[in-house]
């Protein structure tokens, strides 16, 4: 996750995204009643060729307004995260599988994830500070279940998804939007606050997860005797 993050830091920097988006939002504009769809239609190959899509976000909020835009981007960030979790679980799962064959540390800690997934994708789409296209590759590879993956990406994500689409809709111009040139708003400030909030318990609780996972296997392992007690 870090190689990646920094990877799209550096993508990010190397070529002009956010006025590539720019100017594609402008043309979406013109589009008239296709507008949302072909929004739609980008939103979700950006996150499968994991492509930052928070201007098609702020876009959003300024070609259709609060109500429309955040229906077209819960929906298509919804169905690109579902699109890159299945990516990664059909074409890299089994890989990783087959490397990781026969660590019982490994499977069990998979297997309380699995068992607790959606808690876990839940919490860190409430955060901000988590990498969005990368989790959802990531999640891939774990042993959650694609219903709860879907609905806990869904609803973890709308809280971000209305605040941005509210900021977007602000913009007096589509040139204006992602350049930095306003101030972050109080809500801004209370989500990045929450979202860090988030991050710590979600990584407290995965600790405690694969705490408890490793402790069940070594127990598994090694039973207790009577003289060990």
């Amino acid at each position: 996750l870090l190689v990646g993050v920094v990877v799209l830091f550096l993508a990010s920097q190397a070529f002009p995204i956010a006025e590539w988006m720019r100017a594609f939002l402008t043309w979406i504009d013109a589009l008239g009643p296709l507008a949302p769809i072909a929004l739609g239609i980008a939103y979700i190959l950006a996150c499968v060729f994991l492509v930052p899509g928070w201007i098609l976000t702020l876009g959003a909020g300024f070609l259709f307004g609060v109500i429309r835009g955040t229906v077209v981007v819960s929906i298509s960030a919804t169905l690109g995260a579902t699109a890159a979790f299945l990516a990664g679980r059909y074409l890299a799962r089994d890989a990783v599988a087959r490397r990781i064959a026969g660590n019982a540390r490994f499977e069990a800690v998979d297997r309380a994830v699995a068992r607790d997934g959606w808690k876990i994708v839940g919490l860190t789409r409430l955060s901000p500070l988590f990498p969005f296209n990368l989790l959802n590759y990531a999640f891939g590879l774990t042993q959650v279940s694609l219903k709860a993956y879907f609905f806990a990406s869904w609803i973890g994500m709308l809280p971000g998804t209305i605040l941005y689409v509210y900021i977007g809709s602000l913009a007096g111009d589509l040139a204006t939007l992602g350049t930095g040139e306003r101030q972050r708003s109080i809500a801004e400030w209370v989500l990045y606050g929450f979202g860090l909030i988030v991050t710590i318990v979600v990584t407290v609780y995965v600790t405690r997860i694969a705490r408890a996972a490793l402790h069940t296997t070594i127990d598994g392992d090694h039973p207790t005797t009577t003289r060990d007690r």
